[in-house]
């Protein structure tokens, strides 16, 4: 599948048209808008307009409200009307899924509606699987039918849409002809949009939403390629990973899908899907789009159309680097004073003093970085030490150590690894281009293992250029992707680490990671770590080190690029007004129970109405029915219906056993 992004070679925001939402202006380089839902019953309006209020004084510049039947459509009114009494105005939107007279009725009140192609009209029955050109059409007569009220309601109200395709709610139709793919879910919002531009409707916003970030970002740069294709100019575009789940797991999974293409130009405003407070949602939407001090500025190249991004070539392997295998980690304890076996503790490695033996941990690095002479102790497993290439020549086991090189040190070397040698690339440096002649020294030495990063501003731009490059020259060696930080607080860091190492991953790059900060940012974060403000919403406590945060996250960002899997998976709604129970006590108590079984996904869904599309991606799904009633799903097969649920996560543990998914902690 073909990929693009709005500029290959440097941060580019993607041209899209004007959409005015209630006064807010989206697209067309006004400011990346931030946005959240809230989770309280619609129908509690004393309730939804507090927590509305906490979202707009945390930073919320719309606020999308439930509205899964007629009865709440109509009390957004009430709420509407009593925020503007205590003086908050900024725009509402109605979440609407299965009842287009909702959305007609919400249309006539607040500012947008979000409808749900894949079941604003369509049922997914899966009664019918093979569709003739002629019954297609028909289906698509029949949306036109159903969708084209709304549209003159819309029109004549002033109100914006969104058309917001999820990858887990694809209707039969759809499945049918185009399978649980971009492509389909792509296919699916052009349906409406077609409909709507043939209305002369065009205050419109789409979304390509997925609990698995490698198809939403496809999703989303298909659908940008497709309009301009058919129409010659991009809609507004909302970023979304949905069903991302909490703290550190929801975090890294929101940046690496949606930073991935925030660095493309991609992307008008941003919600992440948190199982948390939905206030809490707006900081980390806050350091996703501050990054970008360049989206409104208008780029004196007018070329609109976005261009293809160049497919990433195969790696040979040297070692345990390249070759189809899953990429490494390499921790980086250049800024500790000493390394000891204890030390080790915080990249996965735990030494017992009494047995002489050491534990490895599925989330262990594979090699470490320093600055030092060879360890005065043995080396657990198959851990492996990078240094500087005079302590690695002191170094007694060259099959533990290896060095790492400058390009103009690796020229000039006489004497080198004959196994690994490590060779650090500064990528376009102000854009200086890479020396030919050192290119091809390093394409043909085999035991060359490229460590690729840049100075630059637009760093994932550069490393991805530098890529390109090597391609084309017919360099194969794996190659690791180095990010260093210079952030402040725990989500800045974490944040720019998922976005410039998820997007390359993303893309096929990269065979190993290796994650730092720079001195300033180091000792920064080494005086604040403590304070538990900088770990709001993460799953670490005050003992942890620098290390072994930035040692988690490495495989935190693996995970959700699904290039290493190391631990279990949970995708988890953010709960709104239809969540039938406690999603972030729920998610918690199961993830207490199941975070061992490593590759294992788990889907935490608040209600019936979106759970069992949303979740398509996991192994086993715990569905809210019912008030205190949840259903157990394998897959997407129910196996259990109306389970107490005060016995229902004994029950999915059964589950597990039974589909023998379960391993004894």
């Amino acid at each position: 599948m073909q990929d693009y992004a709005a500029s290959l070679t440097q941060y580019k925001r993607l041209k899209t048209r004007e959409v005015n939402v209630g006064g807010l202006l989206l697209g067309n380089y006004h400011p990346i808008r931030l946005q959240t839902m809230t989770t309280t019953d619609t129908m509690d309006t004393e309730a939804t307009v507090a927590q509305t209020i906490r979202c707009i004084e945390a930073g919320a510049e719309l606020v999308r409200i439930t509205a899964p039947s007629k009865k709440e459509a109509e009390n957004l009114l009430h709420i509407k009307n009593e925020l503007n009494r205590r003086g908050y105005h900024v725009p509402l939107v109605a979440d609407i899924h299965f009842t287009p007279n909702a959305a007609e009725i919400a249309a006539r009140i607040i500012e947008k509606v979000r409808v749900n192609p894949g079941n604003y009209v369509d049922k997914k029955k899966f009664e019918q699987i093979d569709y003739t050109d002629a019954e297609y059409r028909e289906e698509i007569d029949r949306i036109r039918e159903r969708f084209t009220p709304l549209i003159k309601i819309c029109k004549e109200y002033g109100t914006a849409m969104r058309i917001g395709t999820n990858h887990g709610s694809l209707s039969d139709r759809i499945m049918s002809r185009y399978g649980d793919t971009p492509i389909g879910m792509v296919e699916s919002a052009m349906e409406f949009l077609r409909i709507a531009r043939d209305e002369d409707y065009h205050n419109i916003v789409l979304s390509m939403k997925a609990s698995n970030p490698q198809v939403m970002v496809q999703a989303y740069r298909l659908l940008t390629r497709t309009m301009f294709q058919e129409f010659g100019e991009c809609y507004p575009l909302h970023l979304g990973v949905t069903e991302a789940g909490d703290g550190e797991d929801g975090r890294v999974k929101s940046a690496v899908g949606m930073g991935t293409l925030l660095e493309d130009g991609i992307g008008d405003t941003v919600r992440v899907s948190l199982t948390e407070e939905p206030e809490a949602e707006i900081p980390v939407c806050r350091d996703l789009v501050k990054r970008y001090p360049l989206a409104m500025v208008v780029p004196e190249e007018t070329t609109e159309t976005p261009v293809r991004i160049p497919a990433a070539g195969k790696a040979f392997a040297i070692g345990n680097i390249g070759g189809g295998q899953v990429p490494v980690v390499i921790a980086d304890l250049s800024k500790l004073p000493e390394i000891t076996p204890q030390t080790l503790e915080s990249i996965g490695y735990t030494y017992d003093e009494i047995t002489d033996k050491w534990t490895i941990s599925d989330m262990a690095a594979d090699y470490i970085f320093t600055n030092k002479p060879e360890l005065p102790f043995a080396l657990p497993g198959m851990l492996k030490v990078i240094t500087n290439p005079s302590f690695w020549e002191q170094a007694t086991d060259k099959t533990k150590y290896f060095p790492i090189w400058s390009a103009d040190e690796y020229s000039k070397a006489q004497e080198k690894s004959i196994t690994q040698n490590f060779v650090m690339l500064d990528c376009y440096n102000g854009d200086t281009l890479p020396d030919a002649g050192l290119l091809q020294q390093l394409g043909a030495d085999n035991t060359v293992i490229l460590c690729l990063s840049s100075t630059n501003t637009n760093a994932l731009q550069s490393v991805r250029r530098m890529y390109a490059t090597l391609a084309e020259t017919g360099v194969h060696n794996p190659s690791v992707i180095i990010v260093d930080s210079r952030w402040s607080t725990a989500d800045e860091h974490l944040i720019h680490y998922a976005t410039e190492a998820g997007g390359l991953l993303l893309d096929g790059r990269g065979n190993g990671v290796c994650l730092g900060m720079d001195s300033k940012a180091y000792t920064h974060f080494q005086t604040t770590f403590s304070n538990k403000e900088t770990l709001s919403g993460r799953n670490y406590n005050t003992n942890t080190s620098i290390e072994q945060f930035v040692n988690t996250t490495a495989f935190s960002i693996l995970q959700a690029t699904r290039t290493r899997i190391s631990k279990t998976e949970y995708i988890s709604c953010p709960s709104c007004g239809r969540t039938l129970f406690d999603l972030q006590e729920t998610t918690a108590m199961i993830r207490s129970r199941t975070h061992h079984l490593k590759g294992v996904k788990i889907a935490i869904m608040g209600c019936i109405v979106n759970g069992p599309g949303e979740m398509a991606d996991a192994d086993f799904g715990y569905v809210g029915s019912g008030v205190g009633k949840i259903t157990l799903y394998k897959g997407k097969e129910v196996v259990k219906k109306g389970v107490d649920s005060e016995v229902a996560v004994d029950e999915l543990i059964n589950l597990l056993k039974e589909s023998d998914a379960w391993v004894e902690p």
